[in-house]
């Protein structure tokens, strides 16, 4: 039992250097129509690809093992753990009844728990679900100070919730349901999920539906879709949450990024921010 014990213990761990040391995930869909994960390198190349059985949204990278949970689009109910050394998928996560998610999570620091963004759609609220990732058993769900959770991501405090501020229903498909009344919000959750503070956006800016986020620096750098009509304020800011009110950046109105934002990122530093648009 001793022999054993030691030679499992010489075994290395499996780390992410075996699946290529990506620096990022992104799912995409190939010219055959199947949709798939790719693990890209700092330059853009895939380092692997390991196919979905639908259109995904995003994933999330466990902090320490070659493991991704790549989730559907809203208002899918499942998303996937993808051992992304072998290609082979070791569990899936279905959404209780009532919930669906919104295509993102984020795991803690310690890779012992995966936060998820929900939608509690009967109450017209929104929900982080909390996942044990040994085995990927839920264990319970909190509030995530708002409607629409999309993104959510970890900080150096816990984590930051996009609440996008609209509400939608599966039986209504994507119709939004609350314009007259939205609104978005930053939430701020401690480690155990709870929130410690949030942050709403100015009147002008009520219907900028918060969708991506990225945290660098003590920066929570944002990008929303505008949800109005004709022209409208600016779609990329930051957050300091010592600093209390959000920072736009000019030259980033709806007009000229035709009212849309997708994908954020933010330099290590905090200095830059880095969005998509159409």
């Amino acid at each position: 039992m001793l022999g054993g014990l030691l030679s499992s213990a010489l075994i290395p761990a499996v780390s992410w250097a075996d699946a290529g040391s990506p620096s990022f995930l992104s799912a995409a869909r190939h010219a055959d129509g199947r949709y798939y994960l790719h693990g890209l390198s700092d330059r853009g190349d895939s380092l692997f690809h390991l196919a979905l059985p639908v259109r995904g949204h995003a994933a999330a990278a466990h902090p320490t093992r070659p493991e991704a949970v790549a989730f559907a689009r809203r208002p899918g109910t499942f998303a996937i753990v993808l051992d992304c050394a072998t290609g082979s998928e070791t569990a899936r996560l279905t959404a209780p009844e009532g919930r669906h998610f919104y295509g993102h999570g984020a795991f803690t620091a310690a890779g012992d728990l995966l936060l998820t963004t929900e939608n509690d759609y009967e109450a017209a609220r929104g929900v982080i679900g909390l996942w044990e990732t040994a085995g990927y058993r839920r264990i319970g769900e909190v509030p995530s100070g708002g409607v629409g959770p999309h993104e959510i991501v970890r900080t150096d405090a816990g984590f930051a919730v996009a609440n996008g501020g609209i509400e939608t229903h599966p039986e209504a498909g994507r119709t939004k349901l609350n314009l007259p009344t939205m609104q978005p919000n930053l939430t701020y959750l401690g480690p155990d999920g709870h929130i410690v503070d949030q942050v709403e956006l100015p009147p002008d800016h009520r219907l900028n539906s918060i969708r991506h986020i990225a945290y660098a620096a003590g920066r929570v750098a944002m990008g929303m879709q505008w949800q109005g009509q004709g022209g409208a304020p600016a779609l990329v800011a930051y957050h300091e949450r010592d600093a209390g009110t959000v920072v736009f950046a000019p030259g980033s109105d709806a007009g000229a990024l035709k009212g849309y934002t997708g994908s954020v990122a933010i330099s290590g530093d905090g200095t830059r921010i880095a969005t998509t648009h159409p």
